[in-house]
């Protein structure tokens, strides 16, 4: 029983680690617990510790999750998401971080306003244009956003990639540095029906190194909730 929340409070030292190197404030980060395919107990353990995000990769583990929590539970929808399973998260997920295409936006938006609520979406960037991941090229990043923005029942609030696979995260910072810089630059063109304020990167391999180049969000799984058995 100890030991998950023993994890938690290792990732959570390295979290304030990481944000004291960076001189930012702890609570500029918001730790997301990544809990796929991990059982509800699992899960419940790690809510009672005080966590309160949760990040899952498919829309029916939101689905079959979210009526045994709490209200005060945000899900967050962090894996690729086809347009026919929006209709299991869209009255679930607190936000969509994974819009990598109109076509998706486009049905977020149809069932968002079914429902009368406001989607808040990140979109989501391949940064390191990797053929095997999801996420549009930096270079039309904006462009995509403004397209975006124009979707009612959908909010564009910031921008989302997953780095690549490697032992060594400083590898990995020169894509999170690239992330800043066109966070920033998008953040600055303030186009209308967009608020861009939140950076979704880094994960258990690299967290530090993205917190340290200014993410907001870091999905952390493994770290929390050890190695995953995949089904």
């Amino acid at each position: 029983m100890l030991m998950l929340k023993d994890n938690l409070q290792e990732v959570e030292s390295r979290v304030s680690e990481a944000c004291m190197r960076a001189d930012r404030s702890r609570d500029e980060v918001l730790l997301i617990a990544v809990s796929k395919t991990k059982p509800v107990e699992m899960v419940r353990e790690i809510y009672e510790a005080g966590v309160r995000d949760f990040g899952e990769n498919h829309p029916q583990e939101i689905r079959e999750k979210f009526p045994e929590f709490p209200s005060d539970t945000n899900w967050h929808m962090i894996g690729h998401l086809q347009t026919n399973k929006v209709k299991y998260i869209i009255e679930r997920a607190c936000m969509v971080h994974s819009v990598d295409s109109i076509h998706l936006a486009e049905a977020i938006s149809k069932a968002a306003i079914k429902c009368r609520r406001c989607m808040p979406v990140l979109a989501e960037v391949n940064m390191a244009k990797e053929a095997s991941k999801y996420g549009i090229m930096p270079e039309d990043t904006e462009d995509f956003v403004r397209q975006l923005a124009v979707l009612p029942g959908i909010h564009v609030e910031g921008l989302m990639t997953i780095a690549p696979y490697t032992e060594n995260a400083e590898e990995n910072r020169i894509y999170f540095r690239d992330m800043k810089k066109l966070f920033v630059d998008i953040r600055e063109k303030n186009i209308d029906n967009v608020n861009i304020q939140h950076l979704s990167m880094g994960m258990t391999g690299d967290f530090e190194v993205a917190i340290e180049e200014g993410a907001t969000m870091i999905r952390v799984g493994t770290g929390i909730f050890g190695a995953r058995n995949y089904h």
